[in-house]
């Protein structure tokens, strides 16, 4: 058998396929494979806690967003991103609210000046997602703004037109 698809070992000649051939043959036994139904269960025996911190909180949207990332990759529309962020988060037991309306409160008066919050995490933690080339200083600004108009403590901002999606996840903290 002179295939390219095996490969003979050095210390012994029994031959086995090679490791192409061997993942593709055994992919339920691959741990590589196992690996993501293991973090997805983790996450969701921890989202179905109602007393999450958003410390946890974070934790899993953090998941969420590598899944959805691992799924589109970049250079979509925020709003697709938003929407299947949503629909991921929802599926791991999270309570997700999206475009939620963010007045502003001037001398007792209310303002309703068209700002609103991309996704709300279980009542408490904050989602600003862009797909931007690059993130400026305004987009931090924006979510620190929301986190202190709605009195929220923690807020994520992820900008998911990036070839690396760890370093575009900047947490913002409100009085924490």
């Amino acid at each position: 058998m002179n295939c390219s698809c095996w490969a003979a070992r050095k210390t012994n000649t029994e031959r086995v396929p090679a490791p192409a051939l061997r993942d593709a043959n055994n992919a339920e036994k691959n741990p590589r494979n196992l690996r993501p139904a293991r973090r997805e269960r983790e996450t969701l025996f921890l989202t179905t806690n109602p007393n999450m911190t958003e410390n946890e909180i974070s934790f899993a949207i953090r998941g969420a967003v590598f899944t959805v990332y691992n799924h589109l990759g970049p250079g979509l529309l925020e709003s697709v991103y938003e929407n299947v962020l949503k629909h991921e988060l929802t599926l791991i037991g999270l309570t997700v609210e999206n475009q939620i309306p963010l007045p502003v409160y001037y001398k007792e008066v209310k303002l309703d000046l068209g700002f609103r919050i991309d996704l709300l995490v279980n009542g408490t933690v904050i989602i600003e997602i862009k797909s931007v080339e690059h993130l400026a200083e305004v987009h931090h600004k924006q979510l620190l703004s929301y986190l202190k108009l709605s009195n929220k403590k923690l807020g994520l901002l992820i900008n998911f037109n990036t070839t690396e999606i760890d370093k575009n996840i900047f947490r913002k903290v409100n009085k924490l």
